[in-house]
């Protein structure tokens, strides 16, 4: 039987565990990081499609940190084949779980679309891959696209390889692994969300989740975080990934902060706390014993709980007013004891 479709427009929050290519090639740790992942909290799991024949010539240049092999045999070495993906994938949608993978050739989209993906996000470095977003468009699914390394004016180009039915969201992310708090850009989510009709969110690699929240307070409604079980695992990602307890902890947070979102709070609204203004709000009370006739002042007025006689806000309606009878220490002072 199908699958069903786990995922609907109204989405609410989705909060993505970025296991990309922490399995390192082995199908079996895929599949463990993929429960722990949905264990720890996380409603969309992602993955990486790697096809090294498809994106990456022999020869082409390695980031600093692969220093014990190339790009393209890493890739090669840890390639999943659509079987494997296929499987994974209908383990995620057996939990309810949303099934994300990032895309880096035409062939991996079309892959993607046919094993069941319901999330295809476009990294950084493919925003400026026009035939790949091209493709990515036919197959009418949900599209993340990341900014790391990209200007305005390349998201605006990528943007229009679009239709106007397509469901996007843009997520603000710089591609420095950690990212330093000074660039993490939290700015950018509101102004991608005027710029464009987009849902907007973050892709983190701060080491902290605190980012994360501070984008959901912003109206992030996508927050991507990588994911691992051990630290120690092999790979450029996993050092600086968040563990199940980090990765959980932060899924509370995250829905903490988002129900906060959600709720305005009306300030002149104060129905529910009539009992505590009556504990803890001052009265205008006699500071001592006042004779009938005397003036009142702010000598021998004084303030004290409870808040339930005049409130100390009106004492300007009550000083130099004249007492209609004597007044005992303590005594609340009413508008009917005054002249």
């Amino acid at each position: 039987m199908k699958n069903k479709s786990t995922f609907t427009k109204d989405f609410g929050l989705l909060i993505i565990a970025e296991i990309g290519m922490t399995h390192n090639g082995d199908y079996d740790l895929a599949v463990e990081l993929t429960k722990s992942a949905i264990k720890a909290g996380a409603n969309v799991v992602k993955y990486q499609w790697h096809i090294a024949e498809e994106e990456t010539t022999k020869n082409a240049p390695s980031p600093p940190y692969f220093k014990n092999e190339s790009r393209f045999d890493y890739f090669k070495r840890t390639e999943f084949s659509k079987v494997q993906f296929r499987k994974l994938v209908k383990i995620c949608k057996s939990k309810n779980i949303i099934p994300c993978t990032s895309v880096f050739s035409i062939e991996s989209v079309k892959r993607a679309k046919d094993v069941g993906f319901e999330i295809i996000k476009v990294p950084s470095g493919e925003i400026s891959n026009i035939p790949l977003l091209r493709e990515v468009n036919k197959t009418n699914l949900f599209t993340i696209l990341s900014s790391g390394m990209s200007k305005w004016s390349d998201l605006d180009l990528a943007i229009k390889q679009f239709n106007k039915k397509s469901k996007i969201c843009i997520l603000q992310c710089t591609s420095l692994y950690p990212t330093p708090a000074e660039k993490v850009g939290l700015n950018i989510i509101s102004e991608i969300s005027h710029r464009y009709d987009t849902f907007t969110g973050l892709s983190d690699h701060s080491l902290s989740s605190v980012t994360s929240i501070g984008a959901v307070a912003l109206g992030a409604r996508v927050i991507e975080k990588h994911f691992t079980t051990s630290k120690k695992l092999y790979g450029p990602d996993a050092w600086f990934s968040l563990d199940p307890k980090e990765f959980n902890t932060m899924v509370k947070d995250l829905q903490f902060i988002r129900k906060t979102y959600l709720n305005p709070v009306n300030k002149n609204n104060i129905k529910a706390f009539k009992e505590m203004k009556t504990i803890f709000e001052k009265s205008i009370v006699a500071k001592n014993n006042i004779k009938k006739g005397e003036k009142l002042n702010m000598r021998n007025l004084a303030f004290k709980k409870p808040g339930n006689g005049i409130s100390a806000a009106r004492i300007d309606e009550i000083v130099n007013k004249k007492s209609t009878k004597d007044l005992l220490k303590d005594e609340q002072i009413k508008y009917k004891f005054l002249e």
